[in-house]
């Protein structure tokens, strides 16, 4: 679904560090509502458990519950909100995605970050932020930011600028 969509806003970004890109996600968290569906994009070590683990802190989610949920498919936390972490990296189709009860949880009452969206991009809503985060260098990570909708376009905004 959301390959055939164009962005209603993007932005580009690099961040330094990995202390920054854990701080640039708690600054998201910090913007989450009920309903906001966050997918992350990346290879191995290009950042997404930084960034989850920013956005989990600033959804008032204590680190030390904030773990992969590869094996467990979706882990949910609570915080300021609720929040709900899922790792899309053990599945192969939609068909598999359905059998979880994922597509479930899509549209409730809390936000939702999902690691690696690409491998099932049908996963996501209508209106959803998309980051796609890459290598630039040993600790420097671009972060490409794509908002699908108009609430994705003002988490975005007050995100970013």
């Amino acid at each position: 679904m959301s390959g055939e969509l164009q962005p209603t806003r993007s932005r580009r970004l690099v961040s330094p560090s990995p202390e920054e890109t854990h701080r640039l996600g708690v600054k998201l968290g910090l913007l989450l509502h009920p309903g906001d569906f966050v997918g992350l994009i990346g290879d191995l070590g290009a950042g997404k458990t930084h960034l989850v683990r920013g956005v989990a802190e600033g959804a008032g989610v204590a680190q030390s519950e904030v773990a992969s949920p590869t094996f467990a498919i979706v882990y949910p936390y609570a915080g300021r909100i609720p929040l709900y972490h899922a790792d899309l990296y053990r599945l192969t189709d939609y068909d598999e995605l359905y059998a979880t009860g994922f597509l479930d949880l899509v549209g409730g009452d809390h936000a939702m970050l999902v690691e690696w969206l690409d491998r099932i991009p049908q996963a996501a809503p209508r209106d959803f932020l998309r980051v796609t985060l890459r290598h630039e260098g040993e600790d420097a990570r671009s972060l490409d930011v794509e908002a699908f909708g108009a609430r994705p376009a003002a988490l975005l905004e007050a995100w970013l600028g």
